[in-house]
Order: structure tokens, then sequence, then C-alpha cells
């Protein structure tokens, strides 16, 4: 156990700095260099020589106990501005995937609108195309009937229920579950979990872990834009950041809810038969939506 501990206390510690001192001490430095260059002087390479050969002059002189303890309230500020930063992923995980909150609905609501109208725009444009029979159809319009359903598919994998394309990736997946399935997510989801094996659960912690990391990410541009107020190119690093972290989350989002469908339809049976709704040796394919109902109405327990 000594060694189970040991590790764990090393992983734990490697995370911390990772997460939380790293990009904390980063922005330390940043709001140094704000202070020290402002508005007027923001790409001053001669003047941030001098203020860093000052700075370094000034630690060096210090006692070796005095230098300690600013390499401590240096690392405690970093790991300080880190958790808070932490503690706002949560809003940056709300406004990407919805919903959101009770003062932004009205926003939120119009979003979606458009984007649901867009989405039968497109369907709609589809059927049309699909009018003409398979038969005469020439290949420009096979072609056109294929690019109108990648944009389809692009803007959702459903009709749309969010303001934002990550949140109706979620909304898409829990959407196909029940119409397709007759499972209601909401409440099977965490029955699903029990019942899958390893590789499919470590697939699918790592691409929520990989959410999880561009949302910290993302986070990071909100202290770096506030930097703009005393020095205006903070806003390029800001910017830098909040788009990487974005990209990131769509990719991982995207990930996620491919990996939870595919489950879906490979473990929705299995979660039948433990359930006792269903049976494995009727034969092998997805869960019936009959199979489906019965699990919802057992896990819902009548809520």
């Amino acid at each position: 156990m000594g060694g189970f501990f040991q590790q764990l206390a090393k992983t734990l510690a490697d995370r911390w700095i990772s997460l939380l001192v790293l990009p904390g001490a980063f922005f330390l430095g940043a709001v140094w260099l704000s202070v020290s260059l402002g508005h007027s002087d923001a790409w001053n390479v001669a003047l941030l020589t001098r203020q860093v050969e000052k700075g370094a002059a000034r630690a060096a002189d210090l006692p070796s106990g005095a230098q300690a303890l600013l390499v401590v309230a240096v690392l405690a500020a970093a790991a300080g501005t880190g958790f808070v930063v932490q503690a706002l992923a949560t809003v940056t995980r709300r406004v990407w995937l919805g919903p959101w909150p009770r003062p932004f609905a009205p926003l939120a609501a119009a979003g979606t609108v458009r984007r649901r109208a867009r989405w039968h725009r497109l369907v709609e444009e589809r059927r049309g195309l699909e009018a003409a029979s398979p038969v005469t159809r020439t290949r420009e319009q096979q072609d056109r009937i294929d690019t109108v359903a990648h944009r389809i598919t692009r803007l959702a994998m459903a009709e749309p229920g969010r303001p934002t394309w990550m949140g109706d990736r979620i909304h898409a997946v829990e959407s196909i579950a029940y119409h397709r399935y007759g499972l209601d997510l909401t409440y099977g989801w965490s029955r699903l979990w029990l019942v899958l094996p390893d590789p499919a659960r470590t697939e699918l912690t790592a691409a929520h872990s990989a959410f999880a990391a561009a949302v910290a990410t993302g986070t990071w541009a909100v202290p770096y834009l506030l930097l703009t107020v005393v020095w205006w190119p903070a806003v390029l690093v800001a910017g830098g950041i909040g788009l990487t972290g974005w990209v990131r989350a769509r990719a991982a989002v995207a990930d996620f809810t491919t990996l939870t469908e595919a489950c879906l339809d490979l473990y929705g049976r299995t979660l039948a038969a433990a359930l006792g709704v269903g049976d494995l040796t009727e034969g092998a394919g997805p869960l019936t939506i009959g199979e489906g109902e019965r699990i919802t109405d057992l896990v819902r327990k009548g809520r």
C-alpha cells in the first residue's frame, strides 16, 4: 500500500503542477509584463530587457531565506490563480454546452431557433433533391445530395435543441437514444456505464478528460482578457488561448458523442439483459425500441 500511495501522491503532484502552477506562473509573468510595459510601450523590447535585469538583480541581492519565501509566494500565487480559473471552468462548460442560465435564456432560445430553422431548411433541400428517382439521378445530383447531407450532420446530428454546436452534439445523442431505442439517457446512462466493458469505459474516459482539459485551457483566456486594461497585446494571447481550447473542446465532444452512440449500439442489449427486460440469447443486434421503452420505465421509477 505504501507504494500505491507514493504513486498516487506523484500523480496528484504532477496534475497540480501541470493544471494549476505552470499556467498560473505564466499568467503571473504576463501580469508583471503588462504592468512593466503598459499600453504606450507594449512592444518595447529594450525596456522589457532592462526591467528583467533589474528584477533579477533585486532577487539576487535578497538573503537566501527571503529568496525561498519569494519562490513559495510565487508558487502559492500561481496555484491560487489556477484554482480561481478552475472554478471559472464550470462557467465555460455551461456556455459551451448549455443550457444557459435563466438571465440568458431568451438569447439561448433565439440561438436555438435559428439553428433549428437552418437545419430544417437543409433537410427540406435534401428531400427536394432526393425526389428524383435513383435510377435517373445524375452524378451531379448525387454529389449535391451528399453535400447537403454533410452540411446537415455538420450542423447537428439531430434536430437542434441547444444554442451551441457542442451542446447540440450532446443533445443529439440523447435524442437518438430516445427516438431510435426508446431509452432516456438522463436516467439510463449510469446503468449503461456500469455494464460497459473496460475498453469502452477507457475510451469514454479519455474523451471526457480531453474535453475537461480543453475547457480548462479555454478558461485561461478570461484572466488574460482582463490584462488588456493595462496591456493591449494581451487580447492576442487571450484570443489564441480561447481559440485553442474551443477547437480542442469541439474535437473532444465529437469523439465523446460518437463513442457514446457506439456504446448504445453495441451494449444496449447488454443493459436490457442486466435489467431483465431482454435476453442476449435471442440473437445479436442493437437494442429494440420496445426493450428501450421498458428500460426507461424501469429506471425512471415513475419520475
